[in-house]
């Protein structure tokens, strides 16, 4: 991480890239990208596939699915109560766009 505090430089699969975060989004980008990283590796590993926009939108969909299936098992009042966290939804909608303007020039070195 370099001195800018509102920038935060992530490493996945090997390739450096400089997300926008605030310093109280830290921890959390940085678990994110710990299992982003991990799951790419892992569907990697398991393809052979070296594609990163592929393996990327392989581990997308891997743990979209995780994520869905864990809260198919919780009872719907919890999962209604946690869904419904305005807050919440904004942060990831905030690092979902961060991570698209910094993976847009990414995709093109990738073709």
């Amino acid at each position: 991480m370099n001195g800018d505090q509102n920038f935060l430089d992530v490493k996945i699969m090997g390739r450096e890239y400089r997300v926008a975060c605030s310093p109280q989004e830290h921890e959390a980008l940085l678990q994110a990208v710990a299992m982003v990283d991990k799951k790419m590796r892992e569907i990697a590993q398991r393809t052979k596939n070296t594609i990163a926009e592929r393996v990327a939108v392989m581990a997308a969909l891997n743990i979209a699915h995780e994520h869905l299936s864990e809260a198919s098992d919780k009872p719907q009042k919890v999962l209604s109560e946690s869904l419904d966290t305005s807050e919440a939804k904004r942060i990831i909608n905030s690092m979902g766009a961060r991570l698209d303007t910094v993976l847009a020039p990414q995709q093109q070195l990738d073709i």
